[in-house]
C-alpha cells in the first residue's frame, strides 16, 4: 500500500519559527515607537495648546483693557518682573470678560495649569511657559528659556536634545 506523498499543513518547528520572527518584529516596532514617549508628546502637545490659548487670551485682554489681568487699571506692574504660577484669579478674570471659554479650567485641567508659569517683566510684555516632558519638545527651538521666558548665553544649545542635559529648559510663548 502506498502512502500519500504530500501532507498538508505546517510542522511545529515551522510554526515556532514564524511566531519567533513575528515576536522579534513586534519588539522592534515597540522600541521604535516608544509608547511612553508618545504619551509624553501627547501631554506636551496639550500643554502647548493650553499655553497658546492662555497667552492669546492675555494679549486680547491687554489690547482691550491696556493692562494685564493680574494688574488693575490703577496699579499696573504689581507683579512685574516676577514669575508666578498661581494665576487662577487672572484666569477667572479672562473667563469673566469672555477671552477664555467658561469651561477653560475643566478642559485644561488644574494639574496642567499648575505646570504653567507666567512671567511679566514689564507692563507691556508677558510670557507663558511650561517644562516639556518629551524628547521631541525638549529639542524644539522654542525650548530654550528658563521659566521666566529669558534665554541666557549658551542656555539654548544645552537644552536642545533634552535627555542628559543639566539645564531645566522651558517651552515659552511670548
Amino acid at each position: 500500500m502506498k502512502h500519500s506523498a504530500a501532507r498538508r499543513g505546517f510542522t511545529l518547528i515551522e510554526l515556532l519559527i514564524v511566531i519567533a520572527l513575528l515576536g522579534a518584529l513586534a519588539v522592534g516596532l515597540l522600541a521604535t515607537i516608544d509608547p511612553f514617549e508618545q504619551l509624553k508628546k501627547g501631554r506636551d502637545t496639550s500643554q502647548r495648546n493650553t499655553v497658546s490659548e492662555l497667552y492669546n487670551a492675555i494679549l486680547r485682554y491687554y489690547s482691550i483693557k491696556g493692562y494685564f489681568p493680574w494688574n488693575t487699571a490703577s496699579t499696573t506692574n504689581v507683579t512685574s518682573g516676577q514669575v508666578f504660577n498661581d494665576f487662577s484669579s487672572s484666569v477667572d478674570e479672562l473667563i469673566a470678560v469672555g477671552e477664555l471659554k467658561a469651561r477653560f479650567m475643566d478642559l485644561a485641567g488644574s494639574g496642567n495649569l499648575n505646570k504653567l508659569y507666567i512671567y511679566s517683566p514689564s507692563a507691556e510684555h508677558a510670557a507663558v511657559c511650561f517644562m516639556p516632558e518629551s524628547r521631541s519638545f525638549q529639542a524644539d527651538a522654542n525650548t530654550i528659556y528658563d521659566q521666566s521666558g529669558i534665554t541666557s548665553s549658551g542656555f539654548g544649545s544645552s537644552c536642545l536634545g533634552g535627555g542628559g542635559t543639566s539645564q531645566t529648559c522651558f517651552y515659552c510663548i511670548q
